[in-house]
């Protein structure tokens, strides 16, 4: 399956963008991005796309230090289950072994590792290719980190030592600003290092049964995300083809890099259809759109596929027995 990355973990990027007032919407649908998906938390965006996207940013802004402003925008809800869950963790150490643990429901271009050194313990982090590694990111990545860990224990929480493998920038006072601990450039690894005491000391916001559910949410969504669910796979590629209007069973096989015939039969092993996951993500998505006031039932047409807005109409009156306009002013009341 292509790697992708939770859809609403790219507001974080798209609101460190237009802090420098990029035009955000036009940027993501030059890649390839819906702008309508950022905060739909039940779709994700294939990583080719993001990383596209990224690079756009980075080479617009053009300032060596912004990635270090995702500590500004990060919220729990980018993360999904997994933000909450990090916040309702009862010490940092089963933090950082979550996020290790569940990463891949946000990113999978991220690596963590959680490294017990008897007095200290480390946060690693590296990206699984090195034409990943920029230096944006990785400050994106550490600064996010920074302000996770603040958000559990507190907002003058400093951390023992910050390393990063790139070379010392020109200007480290946006580092000591933001991190506040001694710093090491041109490291072996990515870390985020705080000493044992810190990492065991109980947290005032930990939830046990709360951070159970969202770990059995996360273990769910993962299964769905893994290589043989062709249910997941095909629905993911049905909510990015969408857009072109041009949707079909051949289309999203070659997508996935099958033939149309093993497609229909893997689909149908798994029983189901091309054409029920195709009505089932439409619905989904209409109902997301049509509670949104700022999409019209023309641009919702679009975003769905539709060549016309009555066909979109019979259509979602047939789903849910309600024509849009009256489905709307009945969620909006």
């Amino acid at each position: 399956m292509p790697l992708s990355l939770y859809s609403p973990m790219l507001n974080l990027m798209v609101q460190v963008a237009r802090s420098y007032d990029l035009d955000t919407e036009s940027l993501m649908k030059e890649h390839g991005i819906n702008p309508q998906l950022v905060n739909d938390p039940n779709a994700r965006f294939r990583m080719e796309n993001v990383n596209a996207f990224y690079a756009h940013v980075a080479e617009l802004i053009d300032s060596p230090n912004f990635g270090l402003k995702a500590a500004q925008f990060w919220h729990p809800s980018q993360m999904g289950a997994l933000g909450y869950a990090w916040l309702t963790s009862d010490t940092l150490r089963a933090a950082f072994k979550r996020y290790a643990r569940f990463v891949k429901v946000v990113s999978d271009a991220v690596q963590l590792e959680v490294v017990d050194d008897g007095d200290k313990v480390s946060m690693q982090l590296a990206f699984i290719t090195e034409d990943l590694s920029q230096k944006f990111r990785i400050d994106g990545a550490m600064a996010t980190l920074m302000v996770m860990v603040r958000a559990n224990a507190g907002a003058n929480f400093h951390p023992d030592t910050v390393s990063f493998i790139f070379d010392e920038p020109e200007d480290t006072g946006p580092y000591y600003a933001l991190f506040q601990s001694p710093l090491v450039f041109n490291a072996p690894t990515n870390s985020f290092t705080i000493s044992a005491e810190e990492a065991d000391k109980p947290r005032s916001c930990s939830n046990a049964l709360l951070s159970k559910l969202h770990d059995q949410f996360m273990l769910e969504y993962i299964a769905k995300l893994h290589d043989d669910n062709i249910i997941e796979r095909v629905k993911l590629a049905i909510t990015e083809e969408l857009p072109s209007g041009n949707i079909s069973d051949a289309i999203v096989a070659e997508r996935l890099f099958l033939t149309e015939r093993t497609l229909q039969r893997r689909l149908q092993e798994a029983g189901t259809t091309f054409k029920k996951l195709l009505t089932e993500v439409r619905i989904d998505l209409a109902d997301n759109y049509i509670r949104d006031s700022n999409l019209s039932l023309n641009e919702i047409s679009f975003l769905l596929g539709f060549s016309e807005l009555s066909s979109f109409s019979r259509a979602f009156k047939h789903w849910t027995g309600s024509s849009p306009r009256h489905y709307r002013q009945a969620n909006h009341k």
